[in-house]
């Protein structure tokens, strides 16, 4: 009752303070800007934040917290604009809503996949709101239970979707989740700082891939560069198709589903560091074992978007726990967020137990700005919906370039290396391949998420599991089977045996045709030589460095022994086989009138001429040659469409003060701005 007493006032007086005109004008500003930010795939929450870190300074609490919540809150619901229009991963938080979305709005369904997933994410952020005012009162002593053992088992749970997500062929899943997990291995070891497959000849791999760079270039190039190859639009009719209200009501179909994957995104964003990156796919995998015909799961099922979207949105609330109770950043969002609150007035306010005894009226108000800014954020959505929606019956040749320059520009932010392009066509090489064969890209993108997790957290509950057993025996196992780890071992086991009896009825990349054997087993082989090569660079750490290269060498190992076991199945088994699945014998690719060496070769000119030229420079002649020779458009149209792209690039540098991939030119000569 004492905290009821507490509490109730505060609630009061949060409304108090939001419910002013000028409160609410900053809500919906920071709406609008969270809308634009999301709409462009691979910049996100994070870019959204920097860009109002500088207006943050002395700002009045109340309007710098509805300006950064108001963006936020909508940034989880605008990327599904990219994921079901284009194929692009919005952000992390949106790369399981392409499985299904984005064959939806090919069928012309783009309506229907848009609606259901605004009304989930609506849904799911109200959800977090409520219970982000519960867990205030009640989550400080479950957010403490959880240890070290637990929040491995809880990154174990999220490899554990994989067994979901691996398709008609399990040592395929397996496998790329192993290739995903080593290649998330790759640069400077957290235990002992040892470098894996990366020396100091190249000094960009030290600190490893980026998860835009990885996310952009295992979903987008592969979707663009298939689009590209069929010059069409990305919906065949050419029509948005009228499903508004169906969408609305196939989420009342399955509330139920949307209800469950809220409390997953809730209790998930709550763990540190999992939040956006996983809580998507084993919402879709939660989706895909409560689903009794599984068969459309990649084709367009519409479940496959109602829980990721639910649990997206849901688990900004869930974030807010930690960062809120403890200063405990959820997320790199979150992270920029607990460093604007600081900045606010007479930066007194402070997160964490302070915050919730001296400023409760403040923290209570947060809440309330996240419902309303989900409902302010779904209106805006649907609104600007029927505009952006038509993208879908534009031909994709006047899309591609400039999706190519948006997703170039995303990734050299990562690091702000010419790298980090480089980085970008060989992941996306990558990404193009597991789609052709039939590999499960999910399971590797699950697998390099979650790479440097398990490490951190495995390592860490070793050390302390070794003292306790030092201790006493009964001491280091009730450290390592607490209640909380028994439960997350059941439901991880019961989510694999489910999963593995179902894979085979999901095909992610659609019915894929099998061919010869001779393609299949050559990228196989290509699978292997790394394996090998990073199982070899791994064995080289010294012992004293044990910790850092147990992992890679389990994980490794795992992957590879499932590599050799489909080689010998290779060599039994018929061409007719699933395991020789390749989307180029059969199907859209097969009959696309354009090769795809010859496409993926406009691409690789914008990088190789951003070597030389820098990356305006570049984008200039790349358009204006795109646009003249592939896209076979006038002069005119050319010039016209060639300098929107460069002033947008422009726009965006400035507000968000980036700057653009330099060239041998500007070493050379000292250029004005944006040239430089």
């Amino acid at each position: 009752m004492d905290v009821l007493a507490t509490a109730l006032p505060a609630l009061g007086d949060a409304w108090a303070l939001i419910l002013q005109p000028v409160v609410l004008g900053y809500l919906v500003l920071g709406v609008v800007m969270g809308l634009a930010v999301g709409v462009f795939p691979g910049l996100g929450g994070i870019a959204g934040l920097s860009l109002l870190l500088p207006f943050m300074f002395g700002m009045e609490p109340v309007l710098g917290l509805a300006l950064m919540i108001g963006m936020v809150a909508v940034v989880p619901t605008s990327d599904t604009f990219a994921s079901v229009l284009m194929g692009i991963p919005g952000s992390s938080a949106s790369q399981a809503t392409v499985l299904d979305g984005f064959p939806l709005a090919k069928k012309g369904q783009a309506a229907r996949a848009l609606s259901a997933a605004f009304t989930s994410s609506l849904f799911g952020g109200l959800v977090g709101a409520l219970f982000l005012t519960i867990f205030i009162l009640v989550a400080r002593p479950i957010v403490l239970a959880f240890g070290l053992p637990e929040m491995l088992m809880i990154t174990v749970l999220g490899l554990s979707m994989v067994a979901v997500l691996a398709g008609r062929v399990a040592l395929k899943g397996l496998a790329a989740a192993g290739l995903g997990m080593m290649i998330g291995t790759i640069g400077e070891a957290d235990a002992g700082g040892s470098l894996r497959m990366a020396t100091y000849d190249i000094p960009y791999l030290t600190d490893g891939l980026a998860l835009v760079i990885v996310g952009l270039g295992i979903f987008a190039i592969p979707e663009i560069v298939s689009l590209l190859r069929q010059d069409r639009s990305i919906a065949k009719d050419a029509k948005l198709g009228a499903g508004w209200g169906e969408g609305v009501r196939d989420w009342v179909a399955n509330k139920w589903l949307s209800v469950r994957c809220s409390l997953i995104g809730v209790l998930v964003g709550i763990i540190p560091g999992l939040g956006g990156s996983v809580v998507d796919w084993i919402a879709y995998g939660h989706a895909v074992q409560t689903t009794k015909d599984k068969s459309q799961f990649g084709k367009g099922e519409i479940r496959g978007v109602i829980g990721p979207e639910s649990s997206n949105n849901a688990k900004e609330g869930g974030g807010l726990v930690p960062t809120l109770l403890f200063g405990i950043p959820g997320s790199g969002s979150m992270a920029i967020f607990i460093g604007a609150i600081a900045l606010l007035g007479s930066g007194d306010i402070e997160v964490g137990p302070s915050m919730l005894r001296d400023n409760l009226d403040i923290t209570y108000s947060i809440v309330w700005l996240l419902a309303l800014a989900n409902v302010v954020g779904t209106l805006l959505c649907i609104a600007a919906s029927g505009g952006i929606a038509k993208l879908t019956t534009i031909r994709f040749t006047y899309l591609a370039p400039f999706l190519f320059m948006l997703i170039s520009f995303a990734a050299f932010q990562s690091g702000q290396n010419f790298e980090d392009l480089l980085a970008l066509f060989v992941i996306g090489l990558i990404g193009i391949f597991l789609r052709r064969f039939d590999w499960s890209r999910p399971a590797f993108l699950i697998g390099f998420v979650l790479s440097n997790p398990v490490e951190k957290f495995s390592n860490q509950a070793f050390q302390i599991a070794s003292f306790r057993f030092r201790k006493s025996f009964e001491e280091g196992m009730d450290y390592i089977f607490s209640p909380i780890v028994i439960v997350l071992i059941i439901v991880t086991v019961v989510s694999v045996v489910l999963g593995i009896r179902q894979a085979k009825t999901i095909m992610a990349e659609g019915d894929v045709q099998s061919g010869s054997k001779r393609a299949p087993v050559i990228f196989l082989l290509v699978i292997v030589a790394y394996l090998v090569t990073a199982l070899i660079n791994a064995s080289l750490i010294p012992d004293y460095n044990l910790t850092d290269k147990i992992v890679p060498l389990v994980i490794g190992g795992i992957a590879l022994f499932c590599c050799l076991i489909m080689m010998a199945q290779m060599m039994m088994r018929p061409e007719t086989d699933v395991i020789f699945a390749d989307k180029e014998v059969a199907g859209e690719d097969a009959d696309a009138p354009y090769g795809l060496w010859p496409t993926l070769a406009w691409f690789a000119s914008l990088i190789v001429a951003t070597y030389f030229v820098g990356f305006i420079l570049a984008l200039l002649g790349f358009l204006t040659a795109f646009l003249r020779v592939r896209a076979g458009a006038s002069w005119t149209k050319t010039a016209i469409l060639t300098a929107c792209g460069l002033a947008l690039m422009c726009v965006m540098a400035a507000s968000l003060n980036r700057d653009f991939p330099p060239g041998l030119l500007q070493d050379a000569v000292d250029l004005p701005w944006p040239l430089r």
